[in-house]
């Protein structure tokens, strides 16, 4: 979906709208994120170094990226 579609959806009076739209950042938020880590690692990246990049552990990193 289109960004200026989504933004102007986050901001509707109706909740629903709004509510949908920010399900369909989450969703963008996640694969972009994914596909960053697996950038990163392709670039040799350590799980700590993303990890920090993440705000989160290594082993967090490692636990939800590292399939």
């Amino acid at each position: 979906m289109d960004p200026e579609v989504l933004s102007q959806r986050v901001a509707s009076a109706d909740p629903a709208v709004a509510l949908r739209a920010v399900t369909a950042l989450r969703r963008l938020a996640e694969q972009v994120e994914a596909a960053s880590v697996a950038r990163a690692r392709e670039q040799g990246w350590t799980w700590e170094q993303i990890g920090d990049a993440l705000g989160m552990s290594r082993q967090s990193a490692h636990a939800k990226y590292g399939k």
